[in-house]
């Protein structure tokens, strides 16, 4: 029988923890490899609540929430990179939440004719492009 030593054990620790850390890490860079490409949605697809923002957002307002219209940083770099100010984030309330919730839209480009318009329905973890 094979006698495991202190060293041993600790070295085995040590790739355990090496091999864990490295598939905890790796859908966060699947997603900054694929950025927000690899997943589209239908406005048809969208939730209603969705739909109803995005026409807003073509009527320039009203917006319910204080926040509606910030610019979003983008700090999570799931989104193409671009200039400060390109990117602003709307609410998409969510039926019973007590707040605004964590779906979001976020779009690019000039505020009433947007290039570009993402989903988000768990706050920032990862978008959807909108097509038409």
């Amino acid at each position: 029988m094979r006698r495991v030593t202190t060293t041993g054990v600790g070295r085995l620790a040590a790739a355990v923890l090496l091999h864990v850390a490295v598939l905890l890490m790796l859908p966060a860079a699947w997603a900054r490899d694929n950025r927000a490409s690899e997943s589209d949605i239908t406005l048809s697809a969208l939730p209603r609540e969705a739909r109803d923002v995005l026409a807003r957002i073509q009527d320039g307002g009203p917006f319910p929430f204080e926040r509606d219209g910030v610019t979003f940083g983008n700090r999570e770099r799931l989104l193409a990179a671009e200039r400060r100010g390109f990117y602003h984030e709307y609410t998409v309330a969510t039926p019973g939440a007590r707040n605004r919730g964590a779906r979001r839209i976020i779009c690019g480009g000039p505020r009433r004719s947007p290039d570009v318009c993402y989903y988000t329905a768990d706050h920032y973890a990862s978008f959807r492009r909108i097509r038409e």
